[in-house]
């Protein structure tokens, strides 16, 4: 269509369009440490986990709470706004669960702290606690195989009076406690396996977590578990500062790391831009 005959009206709903979209905001978490800061994003894809985290943030109650929980690989878990408080365990509610297969535990994922499923079935989250996926990478191998379903086969094949020469393999590694070089043991005779008792490995898992996993890292096996409501967007070598603490049994870090938690609201278009982050349609 010729631009000259474009009618008035019609220009003027997209430029309204165009408009609606830049000017749509979006609230971005600060949480500030001794190691420094990181930015987040919470998802509209978990509105009650959104709501819940912005409405402690807005009144200050994470401020001077605590990453408590610090595993390397694993995760950071704080925010024990209630346990500061020394509110009564009956205060202490919970958020229902909101776990979506688009949200998973990726690098930076932020993701709520829950009671296990012998107490909590229904896999509420905490009101308060949340946690930071640190993780590791995987190998797309490691992501498509049923680690259990493998385990249990391994051992039968051990068994076996042919598999002496293996058997010393396994019993030297495990002795010396070296649990990633079984695994990568287990994990290479997967074909032997298969072809041997003629039984399917695999796992299914959608190729954007593999990708994910692969090329970011994080930690699969908590995936459609617990619910995700966030992303880092910056301060990933604070994560792994923080991830590196010196910790007691309890993995609780030695010398305390604070958070004081603040929020920015901002263009979803400014955010976008400023962090490279796409927004799901």
């Amino acid at each position: 269509m010729d631009k000259q005959y474009l009618h008035p009206i019609f220009i003027l709903f997209v430029g309204l369009m165009a408009w609606g979209c830049a000017s749509e905001r979006d609230t971005l978490v600060r949480i500030d440490t001794r190691h420094g800061e990181l930015v987040a994003i919470l998802f509209d894809e978990t509105p009650k986990h959104k709501e819940n985290f912005l409405k402690l943030a807005k009144a200050g109650r994470f401020d001077s709470t605590e990453f408590h929980r610090v595993i390397e690989n694993f995760m950071i878990q704080g925010g024990d706004v209630f346990g500061k408080e020394e509110l009564p365990r009956e205060d202490w509610y919970t958020v229902p669960a909101e776990i979506k297969p688009e949200l998973f535990h990726q690098k930076g994922a932020l993701a709520a702290a829950r009671m296990g499923n012998n107490v909590n079935p229904e896999r509420a989250s905490s009101g308060s606690q949340f946690y930071i996926v640190q993780g590791k990478k995987y190998t797309a191998s490691e992501l498509t195989t049923d680690k259990r379903k493998l385990n249990e086969q391994f051992m039968k094949y051990l068994g076996l009076e042919s598999q002496k020469p293996l058997r010393a393999t396994y019993t030297a590694f495990y002795e010396a406690g070296d649990m990633q070089a079984l695994d990568s043991l287990v994990l290479a005779y997967k074909g032997e396996l298969e072809s041997f008792y003629s039984l399917d490995l695999g796992k299914k898992i959608a190729p954007e977590r593999v990708r994910a996993y692969v090329e970011v890292g994080g930690t699969p096996h908590l995936d459609d578990e617990y619910t995700v409501f966030g992303q880092l967007l910056s301060g990933f070598e604070v994560l792994d500062k923080i991830a590196a603490e010196p910790t007691n049994r309890s993995d609780k870090p030695e010398e305390p790391v604070y958070m004081r938690v603040t929020l920015q609201e901002m263009s979803k278009e400014k955010i976008s831009k400023a962090y490279g982050y796409t927004y799901r349609k």
